[in-house]
């Protein structure tokens, strides 16, 4: 923690960030931080998506209480939530690491963002990216957007209203998830 203040009091960074970790390891680096005078996390870059919510139960109430901004990464679970469940694809079949994060149980999510989608007439990522904008202490989704229409169904989630029972919809059929992400 002291290096990465060293960074901001040289002008080398404005601000800091954290990315993936427990919350009580997290809360012990604020309070480090805080103990010294040092500079602060303002940013926590992790794991959340409709398929993981794990951060619910502890990291996304500590930023909340701690005004740190979340900035999710993987919001579309690697292209899961975009396509039909089962379907393969060049990055799915030699992502080792992506193939352990989510679960058949999972399928029923991606079942409801389809209906929604398909009742909206909207691309199915404009719905999952909706859904986690409309979580109070997101502030940002980190969006790995390889093709033109990537940025446009970021860019158009962001006015897409869900409603509470499409909200329920999505929400409803999650089931908890071995962590995973960081050790």
């Amino acid at each position: 923690m002291e290096a990465l203040h060293d960074l901001v009091k040289a002008g080398k960074v404005r601000y800091i960030g954290a990315s993936s970790m427990y919350a009580w390891q997290f809360a012990k680096h604020q309070h480090v931080a805080e103990r010294h005078g040092w500079t602060k996390f303002v940013s926590m870059q992790n794991h959340y998506n409709l398929l993981y919510r794990e951060e619910e139960r502890e990291m996304l109430p500590l930023c909340a209480d701690q005004g740190v901004g979340v900035l999710p990464w993987s919001p579309l679970a690697r292209g899961r939530l975009t396509r039909d469940w089962g379907t393969t694809t060049e990055r799915s079949s030699t992502d080792n690491f992506g193939n352990r994060l989510y679960q058949d149980g999972d399928r029923a999510i991606v079942e409801a963002v389809t209906r929604i989608a398909g009742d909206r007439g909207v691309p199915r990522a404009q719905v999952a990216l909706a859904w986690l904008l409309h979580q109070s202490t997101v502030a940002a989704p980190i969006v790995g957007a390889a093709k033109p229409q990537h940025i446009e169904d970021a860019v158009a989630a962001v006015e897409l209203e869900l409603s509470e029972k499409e909200l329920e919809e999505l929400e409803q059929p999650y089931t908890p998830h071995a962590i995973s992400g960081h050790s």
